[in-house]
């Protein structure tokens, strides 16, 4: 498929954060992962589109010469059309017309793999090709659907939005469904006391090359957008002992469609539930800054903002100066004031260790520095001290074992009431903990003694 792509050059600011020609050259991206080849690409510098047909008239007629020209199949444009436009668009330039939105949705409709993604995407599309129905069945051909009987008095396009609402009401029944049985797998996780840990990004930043690093999952990781679009979560632990849950999750993009994000509000629970992100940025593209601003915006939107966050700048092989250069950018040390910034290689693996660190570091804060006397008759709960948590120092007389450890206040509290259940004493649950600073500890951290 040969494609002509098409923008809108508007001053920063004025409705796009970055350039045109970097909007464009993002969109011929998403052409390249669609499966086209881009043939060439038109701009035309206005502060707004033309509400009947996006371009003025004399740049159509420069966008009909190019397709005729370049035996171009399809125009794609870079802002999503009313149906106005894209009707009178098709009409003048005689070949098919998509919009950006179009192709993100048709991209993500090849990728979905679980039921849960397919019934997302399909809504996606359903709600976008409401209001775009023409009456001729063209869009409900693209969805799979069909005509049915028609009422008393209905038009063949009333009947075509009666049904597609209709499907509409059962996809949003069935995901609310899919989404109870997820939120029965994430009570599960949170009563494991694991944390997790979300990878979030731009598109394309290397998300899947990375967790596939740290967890050997086998991922498919690609050079195209989107390569991942069901969540995977896989576990691993990082050097204090500490397990941790990691989740891949669907890369950001600019002018992600909002029925798109709002579509797949279920699979980005992983990201909400998490307690710490990992961002990965692609910090070889000059416009990594831009990108990992975009990806915030996202995430602020979806309401994870307060959410801790790891910055990993990715790529760093094909940065020149590797590592360090990446750390001495100013956007780089600008982030590293207020959040925890690594750099590596997700590909070759160089760097990674300073990732589990830094995850380490900050996942410490959720633990405290606890101590027990675990009596002799109870040392399978030693076992789980050294499971669960970090055991710092042990310490072995004639009533049993003196044990210091760093772990989860709840996890702490089971580990008292195992100790102590069947003794006759009171429980954790009801006990108040002695606490006092310990010399080793940083401010802030407290020690817990088990009496």
């Amino acid at each position: 498929m040969r494609v002509v792509v098409v923008g809108l050059d508007r001053p920063v600011g004025a409705g796009q954060d970055v350039t045109c020609e970097e909007s464009l050259e993002e969109l011929a991206l998403l052409v390249t992962t669609w499966g086209a080849v881009v043939v060439g690409r038109v701009i035309q510098s206005r502060e707004r589109p033309d509400p009947v047909r996006y371009l003025g008239r004399g740049k159509l007629e420069e966008v009909g010469r190019l397709v005729r020209e370049r035996a171009a199949d399809y125009v794609v444009t870079d802002d999503e059309l009313t149906p106005v436009q894209l009707r009178n668009l098709e009409n003048a330039l005689d070949v098919a017309v998509l919009d950006r939105t179009q192709v993100i949705l048709d991209i993500f409709a090849r990728r979905a793999r679980s039921r849960e993604g397919k019934l997302q995407v399909e809504l996606a599309r359903a709600l976008y090709a409401l209001p775009r129905l023409t009456g001729k069945g063209r869009v409900l051909s693209r969805l799979g659907g069909g005509i049915g009987t028609r009422g008393p008095g209905e038009t063949r396009l009333e009947v075509e939005r009666r049904l597609l609402r209709d499907r509409i009401t059962v996809l949003r029944r069935e995901i609310a469904e899919l989404g109870r049985q997820r939120e029965v797998q994430v009570r599960a996780r949170r009563q494991s006391l694991i944390p997790l840990a979300a990878i979030v990004g731009y598109t394309n930043a290397g998300k899947s090359t990375l967790f596939n690093r740290l967890t050997g999952a086998g991922v498919l990781a690609e050079d195209k957008l989107f390569a991942t679009l069901d969540p995977v979560v896989r576990r691993i632990e990082l050097p204090d002992n500490q397990k941790l849950l990691v989740s891949d999750t669907v890369g950001f993009i600019r002018k992600l469609p909002h029925d798109l994000v709002a579509s797949f509000r279920a699979t980005l629970e992983e990201v909400r539930d998490a307690d710490v992100l990992v961002h990965v940025v692609d910090v070889s593209n000059p416009s990594w800054a831009e990108f990992t601003r975009a990806a915030g915006s996202v995430l602020a939107d979806i309401g994870v903002a307060a959410t801790p966050v790891v910055y990993v700048l990715n790529k760093t092989d094909r940065l020149p100066g590797g590592r360090a250069a990446a750390l001495a950018l100013p956007e780089a040390r600008l982030i590293g004031r207020s959040a925890r910034v690594v750099a590596l290689s997700a590909r070759t693996g160089e760097g990674m260790d300073d990732l589990l660190r830094a995850l380490a570091a900050e996942l410490s804060g959720r633990r405290r520095l606890y101590s027990f006397k675990i009596p002799y008759e109870r040392s399978a709960v030693l076992s789980i001290l050294h499971e669960e948590g970090h055991v710092l120092k042990e310490e072995f007389d004639e009533d049993g074992v003196a044990v210091e450890a760093e772990l989860e206040p709840i996890l702490a509290h089971r580990v008292a009431a195992a100790i102590t259940a069947g003794a006759g004493r009171e429980t954790a649950a009801g006990r108040d903990y002695v606490t006092r600073r310990h010399p080793r500890e940083r401010p802030g951290q407290e020690r817990h003694n088990q009496p």
